[in-house]
């Protein structure tokens, strides 16, 4: 711990050092009387000097003090001629036991100054790892509660406590830098100290010049215009300012953090938005460029029919009408498809999934697909007993058909449509013997307003894009492969879940 309780009058550590005195002194003075009749009298005063040094580097500091004086006092009373008194036979031997106690006392002052070093170096070496630890800790969380937790088991490690960490309330307008998060269990006057440092964005408590009657430290999280916290730090003491120090470096450490984090979800909601206006400038680009021609088609042919139509054969009726259905037609599925990419894209609504069968939803999408198709060039394979998937049903038609009109829009050949069960996965293939996507192309593809080199028909470039956009919200991926023999292949793999209940089932 970095604050340690001073010892109580007959505590167990109090009695162990001053025994520690009285058997040092008592060892020294019967090893000199078992030594009396074979060493002089410099012998024995070295035996005294031995447990002096013991005592400096194993005991506290006036309890090595006392230690140096009784061995002096010991030496003269037990061996210093005249014996069992306190008085001195000559000057000489005076003057020796005056430097003897003199280097007793340097030896003691300088082994407790050498343990006092000691013990600093100890103190700051285990502060720093701790720091070290802490920053190596706080580079990876993602949330403020991971910081909270963080700081809190620091500061639980580094001092005896209660230790009191809290948050300050982020864009609280009314009453900036006081409101404070999940701080209900804290008393009250140590939230009022909490609110007071963080007003002041100073620290507070003994030994800091500011409220020194606190029970403790109260130190700010961040600087004026940026505060994010504050914590209570106990026992504090006005003569330990490492403690202090580290405290704060803990809390420096915490703010950072913290900011850092705030920052990141500024610059998350900044790229949010960014990304958002250019879906929207997309959007607008979209509309001036590929919806332009098919409406000046339809005006143009409406026009026709509206001033012209007395003149008209009703073949040239029929090809004007027919000319608007198809024109009304791409613009009802281009604006579809640029809808839905926009709402998946920009959108954090979940989506609307229930229990579904993949067999009706193919079904109605080929009997919608094959009004476009005279020729029958679709030829579908669905395997029996298949799951049910959670979806919705809408986006799945959506993604299925315009899978199905780019093969049949891209190729000439037939297009086979399988849906197969693989593991936890349903498998929807469209298979098509087109000429193919190449390589460079097979990324691009799906970027919306993107298509193909080799692509001759018009077209937003949005349907594989919104496809793409469609299987990964519901958890699923669309791949594709280039087909042995010529051709392309897409293979949506969507998950399967538990299924459900009879009684769960609409």
């Amino acid at each position: 711990m970095t604050n340690t309780p001073s010892q109580s009058p007959f505590s167990a550590a109090f009695l162990r050092g001053w025994g520690a005195v009285f058997a040092l002194l008592t060892a020294a003075t019967l090893a000199g009387i078992a030594l009396d009749s074979h060493v002089t009298l410099m012998s024995q005063a070295m035996i005294y000097v031995l447990i002096v040094v013991i005592a400096s580097y194993r005991l506290e500091r006036i309890e090595s003090v006392v230690c140096a004086v009784g061995s002096v006092a010991a030496l003269n009373f037990f061996f210093v001629p005249p014996r069992w008194t306190m008085a001195v036979e000559n000057d000489e031997l005076f003057v020796a036991l005056a430097a003897m106690l003199c280097v007793a006392l340097a030896i003691s002052h300088l082994a407790a100054e050498v343990r006092r070093e000691s013990r600093a170096a100890w103190l700051s070496e285990r502060h720093a790892r701790q720091l070290q630890a802490l920053s190596t800790e706080l580079a990876g969380v993602e949330s403020a509660a991971q910081v909270l937790l963080c700081g809190q088991l620091a500061l639980a490690a580094a001092y005896a406590g209660p230790c009191v960490l809290v948050l300050a309330v982020q864009d609280d307008k009314e009453d900036k830098g006081q409101a404070l998060l999940d701080a209900g269990a804290a008393p009250g006057p140590v939230l009022d100290g909490l609110r007071c440092c963080m007003r002041e964005a100073a620290v507070l408590g003994p030994g800091t010049g500011r409220w020194p009657g606190l029970g403790g430290w109260y130190l700010p999280l961040g600087g004026a215009g940026r505060m994010v916290g504050a914590a209570c730090v106990r026992p504090a003491r006005a003569s330990d300012t490492e403690g202090r120090e580290h405290a704060q470096a803990i809390c420096a450490l915490l703010a950072q953090a913290l900011w850092r984090l705030r920052l990141a979800a500024s610059v998350q909601a900044a790229q949010s938005e960014a990304q958002r206006h250019q879906l929207q400038s997309t959007f607008l680009a979209a509309v001036s460029h590929d919806l332009r021609t098919p409406l000046a088609a339809i005006v143009g042919a409406a026009s026709s029919l509206q001033t012209q139509r007395e003149r008209l054969a009703l073949a040239d009726q029929d090809r004007l009408l027919e000319s608007i259905a198809r024109e009304a037609a791409y613009l009802s599925e281009v604006t579809e498809n640029t809808l839905q990419f926009v709402r998946l894209s920009s959108s954090a609504q979940a989506l609307r999934r229930d229990w579904e069968s993949i067999e009706e939803i193919v079904g109605a999408v080929l009997a919608r697909v094959r009004q476009r198709d005279p020729a029958r060039r679709i030829q579908s394979s669905v395997a029996p007993g298949l799951p049910l998937i959670k979806a919705d049903p809408v986006l799945l038609a959506q993604m299925l058909g315009n899978l199905l009109d780019n093969a049949l829009k891209y190729s000439d050949g037939p297009v086979e449509l399988v849906v197969s069960l693989d593991q936890a996965a349903l498998l929807i293939a469209v298979k098509d013997r087109g000429p193919g996507i190449s390589e460079a192309d097979q990324d691009a593809i799906f970027e919306p307003y993107a298509r193909g080199e080799q692509s001759g028909h018009r077209g937003a470039g949005l349907g594989l894009a919104v496809c793409r956009a469609v299987a990964q919200a519901h958890g699923g991926q669309l791949t594709l492969r280039r087909r042995s023999g010529g051709g392309s292949s897409f293979c949506v793999s969507l998950p399967v879940e538990d299924q459900p209940l009879a009684k769960d089932l609409p």
